[in-house]
């Protein structure tokens, strides 16, 4: 069968260029006469794409020199430990901004070795909000300030960056790197797994500010220290080197696009056009409020939920899958992610207004 329009959460979507590619070196790469998954993580074949992989994440995202660039494993879910390990010290306390399913697991790993303040929470409104500025309430005595930048399962998107005083801003932001431009400068750590905008799941970039690095205490475990990674350049152990093969095969594809800039005016458009579909109608709902919406995930419910059934059904038959929101919302969501070309979202839109005329 012909590829489908996937709207997946993660793992979701990849350039099909990218995916063509590594297809074309899956059993050899380059005159190495080997596969990526079969090569040394120290050989001279890995360690160059290695190389090319660090630098064009440092390029793209406008790293500064301020900041290291770790490719590490276990996901988001293993740095919502890490980061309180790391920076919280023994009995320390951080701030957390509380804006759905993500930032409250990040709240309970903190709370296994430090005291958590809620800062802010838009919990009361079943998360369809980012909390104001003005709304923040800081502890002076925390460590770091973590917010999730994209809610994937409520649909909501930091639209500004918050300002936590004189203590590192901590972000999780798995479903939105790379999918704008962002001042790194101003972030203490950036997180986030690949599957949804960088690669497969199996490695995820953590960016830290290097004076952050050493201020884990001794208890802490060897693996579970950024400075362990940091000193040996993400080479303390092997690495996932397939996962950081593709990751940096989506980071020339973004190159190749423009860089960051130009995928994020592609990224305002796919949001613009498919909230416009579902803010033109009754006969969709979207719960989030315009000011927070994500360009990555768009929840939405239909104005008869009997018809829920149908409309993934017919949905999947005309090639538009994985659209079925998250229990916690109902209804549907499509995330559209880097790799989502327009003419998925065009699809889908032509798909919406179609079964609109046909059942409602």
């Amino acid at each position: 069968m012909s590829r489908v329009f996937n709207f997946s959460a993660g793992p979701a979507s990849l350039p099909l260029p990218v995916l063509q590619r590594a297809g074309a070196e899956m059993s050899e790469h380059g005159n190495a006469g080997m596969s990526v998954m079969e090569m040394s993580h120290r050989g001279k074949d890995f360690l160059e794409i290695f190389r090319r992989t660090k630098q064009a994440v440092i390029d793209l995202m406008a790293v500064p020199d301020t900041h290291e660039v770790l490719f590490l494993q276990g996901g988001a879910s293993t740095q919502f430990a890490m980061v309180p390990m790391n920076l919280m010290g023994s009995g320390g306390k951080g701030d957390y901004v509380n804006t759905g399913s993500w930032s409250k697991k990040a709240i309970k790993e903190a709370k296994r070795f430090g005291s958590v303040n809620v800062a802010a929470t838009s919990e009361a409104t079943n998360f369809n909000r980012i909390p104001r500025q003005d709304e923040l309430r800081l502890d002076p005595g925390a460590a770091y300030c973590h917010i999730t930048s994209n809610n994937t399962i409520f649909g909501t998107e930091y639209h500004y960056t918050p300002d936590p005083g004189d203590v590192p801003l901590v972000t999780d932001a798995s479903s939105n790197i790379m999918s704008r431009l962002i001042d790194v400068a101003r972030y203490g750590i950036i997180y986030a797994g690949a599957q949804k905008n960088l690669g497969p799941a199996g490695v995820t970039l953590v960016i830290i500010r290097k004076d952050l690095l050493g201020r884990a205490p001794d208890s802490v475990p060897t693996m579970l220290n950024y400075k362990t990674h940091a000193d040996a350049d993400s080479m303390y152990n092997t690495p996932p080197t397939y996962s950081i093969y593709i990751l940096g095969l989506v980071c020339e594809w973004l190159q190749e696009h423009g860089g960051l800039a130009a995928m994020e005016e592609v990224n305002i458009r796919k949001a613009r056009r498919l909230y416009d579909c579902i803010d033109g109608t009754d006969f969709y709902r979207c719960p989030t409020e315009p000011d927070s919406r994500s360009r990555m995930n768009v929840p939405f419910t239909l104005a008869n939920p009997d018809l829920d059934a149908t409309f993934l059904t017919e949905s999947a038959a005309a090639g538009l899958v994985t659209l079925k929101g998250h229990r916690s919302v109902g209804g549907m969501r499509a995330s559209i992610y880097n790799a989502m070309p327009e003419e998925g979202v065009a699809a889908l839109v032509d798909f919406l207004q179609d079964f609109e005329k046909r059942h409602g």
